[in-house]
């Protein structure tokens, strides 16, 4: 069974993709240019007994999205990438059709996975060129194969896997190993072990001129079949295509044990905290909060812009940020936020990453009691509405600070600031919504 999702020639959408943006602005300004069709192939069929949980480890989810999501994003932010057939076993197909619809994924074709994992790919390879009615679709120049759980392979990467196959009709990713590989007797004894700079691991993604993996499948044994697992030995053996080997970056490991999930989640973090915008709604006194903030975070390691509120150019910020800094030093906290929530819901932003939205109140009385009044007199109010906009995978924290015309104190404070929000924005703790902190 095949399921197509979306139109397949449909732009990417800017907005829709990580903080890594920031590294793909080399690939948009055209260093990665491919003029021949190039389609992906990612086998998720399998059951990740390996991680010891129930779900497969394609499915499971960390900040709020399974893993595979991540890895079918990783292949639509990449332009010259036309289609994307992701193979599952007839069991997952209702979860991964959801998944494909609820994150807006396009370029996708589902198809169903076989009993083992050459045999999954094979579908995967054919449903390129054929329809499930027997109907023929126009072939790729190029394929590249992936693992669904590895999620952080970059264009750059991918461009020259793509090239390699297309001049050598075959190409695949290689890394150093890192145990010294040995052999040992069927008593349990060692025999001999292996000279480990001769060794090279294979790792994903492997790219193949169309026709020479297709005609590796239709004229490979029932034993390469069943337990098989290299593409690359295929090539060689049925159609005398040695691939290039091209030595990839440690960003392809492999999500295999539970342990991997927390390590991608990290990643994804570290990758979603690079920056911030503080919003000061063009108070002077937030101005210059704002402007303290951005020294003391970017000492942190935090690129941070200041503006004045998200109108006219200034909204561009919500297609390109994640994380967002509302100071206020008036009664409309209330209206501020909603504003910023109405319009991240409308950008569509939360939709594959969580925004954080850090409301930062800025108390230049000396009554205690204030911050409760510009929540409104309801001490609820602010757990309310972060919990309505963790709904929407919106994130919504508050600090207090106090105003000091002693410099030092001052100083300390906004210091005091800047590492709760970094800390809050890195984290990403789901616990801490709606807490109105005290710096």
């Amino acid at each position: 069974m095949q399921e197509e999702t979306g139109d397949m020639d449909r732009p990417v959408e800017p907005g829709h993709f990580s903080a890594s943006e920031a590294r793909l602005d080399k690939h948009i300004a055209g260093l990665c240019i491919v003029d021949f069709p190039v389609a992906v192939v990612l086998p998720a069929g399998g059951s990740g007994e390996r991680t010891g949980l129930l779900t497969p480890k394609q499915f499971c989810t960390f900040l709020n999205r399974p893993l595979i999501s991540y890895t079918i994003q990783t292949f639509e932010r990449v332009p010259w990438i036309q289609s994307i057939v992701v193979v599952v076993a007839k069991e997952s197909l209702d979860l991964m059709m959801d998944i494909i619809h609820r994150f807006h994924h396009r370029k996708v074709l589902v198809v169903h996975g076989g009993s083992t994992r050459h045999r999954s790919i094979f579908n995967g390879v054919r449903a390129l060129s054929e329809g499930e009615d027997g109907t023929a679709r126009v072939k790729p120049k190029v394929v590249i194969i992936h693992d669904a759980v590895r999620p952080f392979v970059e264009e750059d990467f991918l461009h020259k896997i793509t090239m390699a196959a297309k001049e050598q009709g075959a190409a695949g990713a290689i890394r150093p190993l890192v145990s010294t590989v040995i052999a040992t007797t069927l008593e349990g004894y060692l025999d001999h072990s292996l000279e480990r700079t001769k060794y090279r691991a294979s790792e994903m993604p492997q790219g193949f001129i169309y026709d020479v993996i297709y005609q590796a499948y239709q004229r490979c044994s029932a034993s390469d079949f069943e337990f098989g697992t290299e593409c690359l030995h295929l090539a060689l053996q049925y159609c005398g295509t040695n691939a290039k080997l091209i030595e990839g970056p440690p960003t392809l490991w492999k999500v295999t044990y539970k342990r991997d999930l927390a390590a991608a989640e990290s990643i994804v973090k570290e990758t979603l905290s690079q920056s911030a915008c503080v919003i000061t709604g063009g108070s002077a006194q937030a101005t210059e909060l704002a402007n303290a903030l951005q020294r003391s975070m970017g000492a942190l390691d935090m690129e941070v812009d200041v503006i004045s509120d998200l109108i006219g150019d200034n909204a561009k910020s919500l297609s390109k940020e994640w994380n967002f800094i509302q100071v206020s030093v008036n009664n409309y906290w209330l209206s501020e936020v909603g504003e910023m929530l109405s319009a991240l819901e409308v950008a569509d932003r939360a939709l594959l990453h969580p925004v954080v939205i850090i409301w930062v109140y800025l108390n230049v009385s000396n009554d205690d009691s204030s911050a409760s009044e510009a929540m409104g007199g309801e001490p609820a109010a602010m757990m309310e509405i972060a919990t309505g906009a963790k709904l929407g995978n919106i994130l919504l924290y508050g600090i207090q600070l106090h105003h000091s015309k002693e410099a030092t104190l001052w100083g300390r404070s906004v210091e005091r600031v800047a590492q709760m929000s970094c800390a809050l924005i890195r984290d990403r703790s789901p616990a801490l919504t709606g807490q109105l902190l005290q710096a």
